[in-house]
């Protein structure tokens, strides 16, 4: 279940519908589906594609997208630290960069042309699609990192990141998600 922060105002809030309304606001689509096959550490792609692919064809269908894929990062991803690097930069993207969570956790940071800067710890079960444009950087975790995700795409090259090197997301390196209200 996901857990939105405002670190600069010391907010944390653990209720789906109000986690769920305070991303619509602000433009972020925010749902939560069933996630409850278990897959073994040798699952492939095509078995989780396959897995989720009553919610997932119809809302590919819906949004235009045309392909979807699984990220799998955990202690064994080979040079994960040049890749969290590479994650952990504030960047943008020329399409929604949209993730349902199959299992583990990531944390999206986001950083609105308002100025406001937030995050959401997304958990198992949680979907998320960050709007083209919108400047965000992205945590797997320092330490014992673990995602397996679905994302899903109108193209590929629009997934490429543009960096910002704004350095904003420097303020942020230790922040620690509140797992509790």
């Amino acid at each position: 279940m996901a857990i939105l922060s405002i670190p600069d105002q010391h907010v944390t809030e653990h209720n789906p519908s109000a986690i769920r309304a305070f991303l619509n606001e602000r433009g972020v689509f925010f749902d939560q589906w069933e996630a409850a096959v278990v897959f073994s550490d040798t699952a492939t792609p095509e078995e989780i594609l396959a897995a989720y692919a009553k919610d997932l064809n119809p809302f590919m269908e819906a949004g235009g997208y045309q392909t979807a894929d699984v990220i799998t990062i955990n202690h064994l991803t080979e040079n994960y630290e040049a890749i969290r690097a590479k994650f952990l930069s504030e960047h943008t993207h020329s399409e929604d960069e949209i993730r349902f969570f199959v299992d583990g956790q990531g944390l999206f940071w986001f950083h609105l042309e308002s100025g406001e800067i937030f995050n959401v710890l997304c958990q198992k079960g949680d979907l998320i699609s960050v709007p083209e444009g919108t400047k965000h950087w992205f945590d797997a975790g320092e330490k014992s990192p673990f995602v397996k995700a679905i994302r899903i795409f109108i193209d590929m090259s629009g997934w490429v990141p543009v960096y910002t090197q704004s350095e904003v997301e420097q303020r942020y390196l230790n922040f620690t998600v509140p797992q509790s209200n």
